[in-house]
């Protein structure tokens, strides 16, 4: 793992100075997440908490977690690897106490952090949620997180747009799946509209409400949209996706205050998925 990981990281000192061991400071920002500990009660052996931590902040917003995990998306691309039926979905997180009070307001130190900190209320109380995009092997492909009391559908378009897969060789990335699976809170006419136009396959549910207004709207309603119900059964590649990464208790509760720090946990545990192929 270590092997495909080395190569992608950055090899620049900062400011001249040497960079701390790759691997020692890895381990210790898995380590964080995987056990959900507070940083000052990372082990010796692992090295400085702080070094950990400002790598990982350093690493979010310069996209250095995002690139490595692209970069492992196209060398799985160019050996056929990637099942592109893909399904998308979300997942509740609830946020611990030590999540809130980051300053809401005035000038944020970190450019892409979002200005409520991707935090909000829904009724589990305060809480994120991730949105997410697997292939057909269960293993993320894009994330976005948004405050708990999001909506799905909203969401869908920027989860879509975050699939971008490098080509071997010098041409677009692959960004077309070959069909969307997804459960009835993405039934709606944009959505559907979305995908007809790139040509994308949906194999999404009509719930009942809006099958029961196109009935009574008659030939008005128009014909009902395709459904593949066989197609359907492998929805669950998202939900096994999902229990995947929320083996990492640090990404099941969430203790983060910034979500740039949330969302970079979230793309190392994709890496660390990828590798593993």
């Amino acid at each position: 793992m270590w092997g495909r990981i080395e190569p992608l990281l950055p090899t620049d000192p900062v400011r001249g100075r040497r960079w701390a061991d790759h691997r020692r400071t890895l381990e210790a920002i898995a380590w964080k997440y995987r056990t959900n500990s507070p940083w000052r009660d990372l082990p010796d052996e692992l090295g400085s908490f702080q070094t950990a931590h400002k790598r990982l902040i350093r690493w979010a917003v310069d996209g250095t977690w995002e690139m490595v995990l692209t970069a492992l998306l196209a060398a799985a691309d160019a050996d056929d690897d990637i099942d592109w039926t893909v399904s998308v979905d979300s997942t509740v997180v609830r946020a611990h106490q030590h999540a809130a009070g980051a300053r809401r307001n005035g000038r944020r130190r970190t450019p892409d952090e979002p200005a409520d900190h991707a935090l909000g209320r829904s009724r589990g109380g305060l809480s994120s949620k991730v949105h997410l995009a697997a292939d057909g092997h269960a293993r993320p492909l894009a994330f976005i997180l948004t405050p708990g009391q999001a909506g799905d559908a909203p969401a869908f378009e920027t989860v879509m747009s975050r699939i971008r897969v490098p080509a071997p060789a010098p041409g677009r990335p692959r960004t077309r799946p070959l069909a969307v699976l997804a459960d009835r809170a993405y039934s709606s006419r944009a959505i559907r509209s979305h995908l007809r136009r790139r040509n994308i396959r949906a194999v999404i549910p009509q719930p009942s409400g809006q099958v029961r207004h196109r009935v009574r709207r008659g030939r008005l309603g128009g014909r009902p949209p395709g459904f593949d119900s066989e197609a359907y059964k492998q929805r669950n590649t998202v939900e096994r996706c999902i229990n995947r990464l929320k083996q990492w208790r640090g990404l099941a509760t969430r203790t983060d205050k910034l979500a740039i720090a949330y969302q970079a946990a979230l793309h190392l545990a994709g890496i660390l998925i990828w590798t593993r192929r």
